[in-house]
């Protein structure tokens, strides 16, 4: 496992394309069993995979799709931190939502999975 800011970056491609799908399971294996989201539409942390599917199941209604706006990423062996500023376009809308994100990953030794996922609206308008 050689991770560079490459491979970081490439883990949000990889959730945003499960986004695409439809289907939270396949969103939800993004994530480690072991894990948290704080999610942008709810005020409720979602610690399981079930919680977290609960969630999906929602949020994928509005069909969206995420783009990052400016990130940061920082590696340190098996714990991989890409934070910055996303724009979601719900395309069964049309709205935009623009949110500041945070992912922390873990490698398990397979795959770089999900440990923390926070993301909140911006505060200013």
């Amino acid at each position: 496992m050689n991770a560079t800011s490459e491979t970081i970056a490439a883990l949000f491609d990889r959730w945003n394309n499960s986004l695409q799908t439809g289907d939270p399971k396949q969103v939800v294996a993004n994530y480690a069993e072991q894990s948290i989201l704080l999610p942008t539409v709810s005020n409720t942390p979602r610690l399981t995979p079930a919680e977290k599917e609960d969630y999906f199941v929602h949020f994928l209604q509005n069909k969206p799709s995420g783009e990052i706006d400016l990130r940061q990423i920082e590696i340190s062996g098996d714990i991989a931190v890409d934070s910055g500023l996303y724009t979601f376009t719900m395309r069964a809308s049309g709205a935009v939502v623009k949110a500041r994100y945070t992912f922390v990953y873990k490698w398990d030794g397979t795959n770089w999975l999900i440990i923390s996922h926070h993301s909140s609206g911006m505060p200013e308008g």
